[in-house]
């Protein structure tokens, strides 16, 4: 499975909706907490070029959030992703 890195909050309900979705296929995470530590918060809007959270990469593609996500589960396209 490809590696996963998502840039959440605590307090964030899609952060928790794209964990679900996530844990509903198998696919294990790296979660990078970053409303307590604003360097992370940095690099996050410096690779993925958003302030919003979350922000979710597969391997080194950013996916965006849990729109993006869920859009590309809808589509059929998330499985190849996680697979890589």
């Amino acid at each position: 499975m490809a590696h996963v890195k998502i840039y959440s909050t605590r307090i964030c309900p899609y952060c928790v909706r794209a964990k679900q979705l996530l844990q509903s296929k198998g696919a294990e995470y790296q979660e990078v907490f970053v409303d307590s530590d604003m360097a992370l918060m940095k690099e996050m809007m410096e690779l993925s070029g958003r302030r919003s959270v979350p922000q979710i990469f597969i391997g080194e593609q950013s996916i965006g959030g849990f729109d993006d996500l869920n859009a590309l589960n809808q589509k059929g396209e998330l499985d190849a992703l996680l697979d890589a």
